[in-house]
């Protein structure tokens, strides 16, 4: 995996110094300069890792692509970069799988090119995100076309989107709450269709690929032929979509780990306590560095593990090594970030260093696509099965 030297050297010479400016101005003050790299990353044959070659990318399978996500994940601009973050990547892999030609090609070769970017709307307002099937927004079809009505929220990156895929329920009748909903493309200039805010998380109100929109869609009509996959089949999409996109995430956070990990030994051995004695020589600061580093290198064999199941098996039949990197490896980021913050001390909350920027923004990574109470409840139960126990009753 030469490549994988490369694209480690382009986030610490080429991504990593741009980070300041992401930190103190904004996305868009960083985002010529990322623009520019982008190019370089095309010409070094290294774009969109995930897609295959007909689509400009390199066609790694889940687990190769596991490894990428990890030096990406090393600075906040890399898989943006490289054309693989969230939710572009979901929805490029959803238009892949499951979209027509007509589809992919109005929106699957845009988006593969890096010329437009996405979202993904199924989050709503008013309703329990751990209980997905159970929302409001509908898709009613009246001749060739869909009307949609609907508010969601937490909509990532619908802040200059080009499209949303937007779950919406086609088949209130169904007995089968799964088979309610479905997944229908909505450009954003559709008439209808309205950002109303960019949420402000943790006192920062994002923009751009870097925000969380509140959405409202208002008698949107779009036409039939934007519906993805077969009508009803909007959650097993999902799924599909969910299953990979948990090891994207779960490798980013350990790349965000290691970086974390080398900032806190760096600093462990640089900064003095008194003079000539540095902050390694305490005892707890040893252990931090003794327990962190053994969590991520555990949390990297699991969520690689569970990247060559999917690969070999599928997402549905390793739907319990999924849950379990959910939850396992969102707690040692939380863990790792927080050791790593206090290492730093004042430092550490400031905007200084990359550690309060991952703070505010992964803090959520224990509650998005699934919060960790449910991926728990789903590997108790597998557990508990095998002895004979249902925990449902």
């Amino acid at each position: 995996m030469d490549y994988l030297e490369t694209i480690r050297r382009f986030v610490r010479e080429q991504l990593i110094p741009l980070e300041p400016v992401l930190l103190q101005q904004g996305f868009a003050a960083v985002l010529p300069a990322v623009r520019a790299l982008r190019q370089e990353v095309k010409a070094l044959g290294l774009w969109a890792p995930h897609l295959p070659p007909e689509y400009g990318g390199m066609g790694l399978p889940l687990r190769d692509f596991a490894r990428v996500s990890e030096a990406l994940g090393q600075s906040p601009l890399g898989h943006f970069t490289f054309n693989c973050a969230a939710p572009d990547i979901g929805n490029m892999e959803v238009l892949l799988e499951h979209g027509t030609d007509a589809q992919k090609e109005a929106f699957l070769r845009p988006l593969a090119a890096g010329e437009v970017r996405s979202c993904f709307a199924m989050t709503e307002p008013e309703h329990a995100g751990s209980n997905p099937v159970w929302m409001s927004a509908t898709a009613v079809q009246v001749g060739d076309e869909y009307v949609i009505n609907g508010h969601k929220w937490f909509t990532t990156a619908a802040d200059g989107a080009a499209f949303a895929i937007v779950m919406a329920i086609t088949d209130p009748g169904n007995s089968r709450l799964h088979r309610r909903a479905s997944q229908i493309i909505v450009p954003t200039d559709t008439p209808g269709f309205s950002l109303v805010r960019n949420l402000s998380m943790m006192g920062e109100r994002g923009e751009g690929w870097l925000s969380h929109g509140e959405v409202r869609l208002e008698s949107c009509r779009v036409p039939v032929t934007n519906l993805l996959g077969q009508e009803g089949r909007g959650f097993a999409i999902a799924q599909e979509r969910l299953g990979p996109g948990r090891i994207h995430h779960c490798m980013r956070w350990i790349g965000i780990c290691e970086r974390a990990f080398d900032l806190i030994c760096r600093y462990a051995v640089t900064r003095e306590l008194a003079p000539g004695r540095p902050l390694a020589v305490q005892q707890v600061i040893q252990h931090w560095i003794a327990e962190s580093r053994a969590e991520i290198d555990a949390a990297r064999l699991l969520v690689l593990d569970a990247a060559e199941k999917i690969d070999r098996q599928g997402a549905s039949a390793s739907r319990v090594e999924i849950s379990a990197i959910k939850f396992f490896v969102a707690g040692v980021l939380q863990r790792v970030l927080d050791r790593a913050i206090q290492v730093h001390g004042g430092l550490g909350v400031t905007d200084d260093t990359v550690l309060a920027f991952w703070w505010r923004h992964e803090r959520a990574a224990r509650i998005y696509d699934g919060a960790d109470e449910v991926h728990k409840d789903v590997v108790a139960r597998h557990v508990l099965r095998e002895y004979g126990f249902d925990t449902r009753g």
